[in-house]
């Protein structure tokens, strides 16, 4: 991401903060969703979010509403795996600006990048990235981040962490 580019984003954030302190919960999250679509390069009303709970991690899997719709089921693909590589870089500026601020757990996952492991699958209906961890406080951090987007998303996800196998 150029400077430019983060410095636009910054701003962006800026402005929205302003705005959102005067919004109501509804507001605020059409506003979410307005920035996820810009962020995600995808229609939010489009797709489905899940955010899962493992014990080593978890996963974050988008999957286009409509299987014929191959242009957001492409679209989720390549955000998906662009922000495998992100995250892995410990570059969280895609959620920051989507959420409008800094996500639970982002501090500590950008501290540990090293520790953390982020697998980039296709699914049918698009994607899906699994992150992995053997260092406890990476994984807490994890589960934090999931959390807060099942919150955020209104997704409905359980925030417990499970053990199926499944679910990877």
């Amino acid at each position: 991401m150029t400077m430019n580019a983060i410095l636009c984003i910054l701003m962006l954030v800026s402005v929205f903060q302003a705005q959102q302190a005067t919004q109501t919960p509804e507001q605020q999250h059409a506003e979410m969703m307005k920035r996820g679509d810009a962020g995600m390069g995808f229609s939010q009303d489009k797709t489905t979010h899940h955010f899962v709970l493992l014990k080593n991690g978890g996963a974050i899997q988008v999957s286009a509403n409509d299987p014929k719709d191959d242009a957001t089921r492409d679209h989720i693909r390549i955000h998906l795996s662009h922000i495998a590589e992100m995250f892995s870089a410990g570059n969280f500026d895609v959620p920051m600006f989507i959420h409008n601020t800094t996500p639970a757990g982002v501090p500590t996952m950008k501290k540990l990048h090293d520790e953390i492991h982020y697998r980039y699958q296709q699914t049918d209906a698009g994607g899906k990235i699994s992150i992995d961890s053997a260092n406890p406080k990476a994984v807490d951090a994890v589960h934090e981040f999931l959390r807060f987007q099942i919150t955020e998303h209104k997704t409905g996800d359980s925030k417990e962490v499970t053990e199926d196998p499944a679910q990877r």
